[in-house]
């Protein structure tokens, strides 16, 4: 199934899309309150996934709207958690120009993300305006089912009840300033992630899941242009090493969202050392990303709001030049 939040003009709505169309989730499962998005969904009890498809089963030609006709937002619009690991060893090592600690290899790394600057499909993402060097990365994300603590590896994937693509916009010049003090990435981090356009249920991606990985096409393109292209199946660490990691001592709830870290490839820097015509974005540029499988996700980044030359926390004028 393909399960998205979908706005037809009374606000967002859990909705599945099926030849086109989008059906209301709650009106399926005789939600009377209805469900705001995938995640009310996944919160359910009682298995919602399979209700849902059980419903979908005996519906018929149930009534929906065209897809065309909606607004797509991010599948889950306030996550309780996202987690973002770094597992694909050519991103890692900048393309093989640095060397990666023995902590990398032994363990799945993450940090925490903010779950408060969720963008969806097509949604304007507003340039940070205290930064001057904006990224993009290509990730693929996992979508918590069912809540679970210190899970194994081998259980990990009855966990996850999809998938989307995950954008990391990233603030270059805020996060190498601020990791000078090895404690981040934080604010490079904060200003927008985007999720979208749908999340795919993990037994419809059956076909691309070998060795615990999601093995799919990814490509990435600015204005048109190709910056990016590779296997997203190219993964050190396994999903279930890192919901194992992730739960391990902790919890993680329906609605967390994992990101797998940068595909190979999958940031402007690599986009430049493969000697592509790439460069930090700009107010105007629209990024796509095409993620075999989960469709795609495109952004226009817009224009800073209330920019302040004078702003205090900016990276300085000095530091700023020589890393370009």
């Amino acid at each position: 199934m393909k399960l998205c939040t979908y706005d037809a003009g009374n606000g967002p709505r859990a909705g599945v899309v099926v030849d086109g169309r989008v059906l209301d989730v709650a009106a399926l499962l005789g939600e009377q309150s209805g469900l705001r998005d995938v995640r009310a969904l996944l919160e359910l009890p009682n298995d919602p996934l399979t209700r849902l498809k059980s419903a979908l089963d005996s519906a018929g030609a149930a009534p929906g709207v065209a897809l065309a006709g909606v607004r797509l937002r991010a599948p889950v619009l306030q996550p309780p958690t996202v987690r973002d690991f770094m597992v694909y060893e050519g991103h890692a090592t900048a393309g093989g120009t640095r060397q990666l600690s023995d902590a990398w290899y032994r363990l799945p790394i993450f940090y925490f993300s903010s779950p408060l600057r969720i963008f969806g499909p097509e949604d304007a993402v507003p340039y940070p305006s205290a930064s001057d060097q904006l990224d993009y990365e290509l990730e693929i994300g996992a979508v918590i089912g069912r809540e679970g603590g210190n899970i194994a590896e081998a259980d990990a994937f009855s966990y996850i009840a999809g998938f989307t693509i995950f954008n990391d916009w990233s603030c270059r010049d805020l996060q190498r300033d601020e990791m000078e003090v090895r404690l981040g990435p934080a604010k490079g981090k904060d200003a927008a992630t985007s999720l979208g356009p749908w999340m795919v249920t993990t037994d419809e991606l059956a076909p691309y899941i070998r060795d615990g990985r999601l093995h799919v096409r990814c490509t990435l393109k600015v204005n048109g242009v190709q910056w990016m292209d590779n296997d997203g199946g190219l993964m050190y660490h396994t999903w279930g090493a890192m919901i194992e990691r992730a739960s391990h001592d902790s919890r993680i709830v329906p609605g967390d969202v994992l990101g797998g870290g940068t595909v190979t490839g999958g940031s402007i820097g690599e986009a430049i050392r493969n000697g592509l015509p790439a460069r930090y974005l700009e107010p105007g540029d629209v990024v796509e990303m095409e993620v075999e499988g989960l469709g795609v996700l495109r952004n226009t980044i817009a224009p800073k709001l209330n920019p302040d030359p004078n702003y205090r926390f900016k990276v300085p004028s000095t530091a700023a030049a020589l890393s370009r």
